[in-house]
């Protein structure tokens, strides 16, 4: 299992692909797309894999379509609609970053997906002879994970937190606008019941302490939303930044752009305004 460090805004640990034996899971924004075509040095990928839909994961997916017309992409059923027809996504997305424009310089051009090209899942299948699947909710409501059973890594996009070494410290991602805590504590518990050999982080790399770094996401999501309950925006903003500061003082920037402080608060805000609405 190799790991292409993406280089997202120059910055290294910051954004992730994985690749194995031709397959790309997760390929990163569009931005980033040259240093990908560089790594794969002229290969045609086999397929990509998709965990999920956002941007810094999945951006490029379209371009790389353009480039290879008969290229499979594997998606969940609900993030399927949105690589068709990416105009909600890049809405959602813009209102994050300050505009459209904002959103193009960090993460590039968003190009559709024709659905010829996707592979829809639900979770439960097994894909290309080695990868089984699993509906991995809680990050985002489409989110998928994928665990590569000949060797026991587990591909899992968001859903495992950042973790930016050598720093051991876990910050779970929580951006708007689908976070759901109770959902992502039973993803965690599936992608534990798989007893994998390592977890394969987008943000930053592979983490062979799986069962303390699982335990690691679930303490630190649950305490960022007591704090985000606590707190208002910019005393929360603040004290994460100081957490990181305190912990990993040479990492706060590729912290910053892996996991900015402002989308953590606002996912969790939403999280807790639908459920007292509810």
């Amino acid at each position: 299992m190799r790991l292409i460090d993406l280089d997202h805004q120059g910055t290294a640990k910051v954004i992730c692909c994985w690749e194995h034996d031709g397959v790309l899971i997760d390929p990163g924004p569009q931005s980033t797309e040259a240093t990908l075509l560089a790594a794969l040095d002229g290969e045609r990928p086999q397929a990509i894999l998709l965990t999920h839909i956002h941007l810094d994961h999945a951006g490029a997916t379209g371009a790389l379509v353009r480039r290879w017309p008969d290229l499979p992409v594997h998606v969940h059923e609900r993030g399927a609609p949105h690589l068709i027809a990416p105009e909600r996504l890049v809405r959602s997305a813009a209102r994050l970053y300050g505009g459209e424009d904002g959103l193009a310089a960090l993460y590039g051009d968003v190009v559709p997906v024709p659905e010829a090209n996707l592979h829809v899942l639900s979770g439960g299948e097994t894909l290309l002879g080695d990868y089984r699947v699993a509906y991995t909710p809680g990050h985002a409501s489409h989110h998928v994970s994928f665990l590569h059973e000949p060797t026991g890594t587990a591909l899992v996009g968001d859903v495992a937190g950042v973790r930016i070494p050598p720093a051991d410290t876990v910050i779970a991602p929580t951006p708007p606008p689908d976070i759901d805590v109770e959902a992502w504590g039973r993803s965690l518990d599936l992608v534990a019941d798989w007893r994998p050999a390592a977890l394969a982080l987008t943000h930053f790399g592979q983490v062979d302490e799986v069962e303390p770094h699982l335990r690691a996401v679930r303490e630190r999501l649950h305490e960022q939303l007591r704090l985000v309950s606590a707190h208002g925006q910019e005393a929360f903003e603040a004290g994460l930044r100081d957490r990181i500061a305190t912990a990993a003082p040479d990492l706060q920037g590729e912290y910053a752009l892996a996991v900015p402080a402002e989308h953590v608060y606002l996912g969790l805000r939403r999280y807790l305004d639908k459920r007292a609405a509810a």
